[in-house]
């Protein structure tokens, strides 16, 4: 039995030797070096080539290198078996950490004051008033941002695809309720999963739906955000601004309007990491319950996408 690290495009060494010393004994090899793919009983996966995983016959197990798992269940020929995720506290963390940075640059007006910069503008503004803040998606993230940022104070809506219950928070489902999450937030936080239903959510009908001048800010995945109608709202003034981190193809491409938009900040990708050291544990783990024919932790609802 072996375990197949089918993550492309990345240096996988150190990942490789970290998972060997929870698990001595098992053969652990990098795709697409696989000496004998009918021996790969478990396979760690992240953006897989499509049809790469029909190489392995005997194949019992998925496990996902990170939170999400759009990249792998979008292969038109992933196996029947089951897949699991990432549930890491050191990536809620690196979340939050980010989330917390991001409310206060806006807060602030850092935004307002690198653009006074450029113009050697002297002129000082008090903070933004941001005190409602909703998010959308109340999964394992979703929800611990809610819960940190209601910790500090700030008045809290929630949105997602069914219902959940959060105390002292607002929260909705489904698309008749999304007008009543959003109408009052001062800054939007989109933690949804990608799936068949939340691809293209926040159009033009959805982001009119916000409070004139809101934030958004986005670390879900680009495909949730429909661009176009994003930037014309930008450019309207219905929103004020937005922060992302993810977009529909990365890294963004040179002539996107994004990169040269006052409204926009970007960054590559990095709000929350995968920590290798943490992750080895969670792999090593389920490996073994694969081994002992138990089910894994952290399993995904594949016909849900999350």
């Amino acid at each position: 039995m072996s375990i197949a690290l089918v993550i492309p495009d990345r240096k996988l060494d150190q990942l490789q030797q970290k998972l060997q010393q929870q698990l001595p004994g098992v053969s652990i090899e990098i795709w697409p070096e696989i000496n004998k793919p009918e021996a790969v009983d478990f396979a760690v996966v992240w953006r897989q080539p499509a049809n790469s995983l029909t190489a392995f016959p005997n194949l019992k197990a998925l496990q996902s290198f990170g939170a999400g798992v759009d990249s792998i269940l979008v292969d038109p020929a992933l196996p029947d078996v089951p897949l699991a995720r990432i549930v890491d506290p050191d990536l809620t963390r690196s979340m939050l950490n980010y989330l917390h940075g991001v409310l206060l640059h806006y807060q602030l007006r850092f935004d307002q004051f690198a653009a006074q910069q450029q113009k050697q503008q002297w002129k000082a503004r008090s903070p933004r008033k941001i005190q409602q803040l909703c998010v959308l998606g109340l999964g394992e993230l979703g929800k611990a941002a809610v819960l940190y940022f209601q910790a500090l104070g700030y008045q809290l809506s929630g949105w997602s695809a069914s219902a959940k219950q959060i105390a002292g928070v607002a929260c909705y489902a489904g698309l008749n309720e999304f007008a009543k999450a959003v109408a009052e937030a001062d800054l939007v936080i989109c933690l949804l999963p990608l799936t068949a239903q939340t691809e293209n959510l926040l159009n033009d009908q959805r982001l009119s739906q916000f409070k004139p001048g809101a934030i958004l800010v986005n670390v879900a995945r680009g495909a949730i955000v429909d661009d176009l109608a994003l930037l014309q709202h930008l450019d309207s003034g219905q929103l004020g601004a937005a922060c992302l981190d993810v977009f529909r193809t990365e890294p963004l491409p040179a002539e996107h309007p994004f990169w040269q938009h006052s409204a926009v900040l970007l960054t590559p990708h990095i709000s929350a990491v995968t920590n290798a050291d943490t992750a080895v544990l969670q792999i090593a783990e389920n490996y073994r319950r694969v081994q002992a024919a138990l089910p894994m932790f952290n399993l995904v609802d594949k016909q849900r996408g999350y």
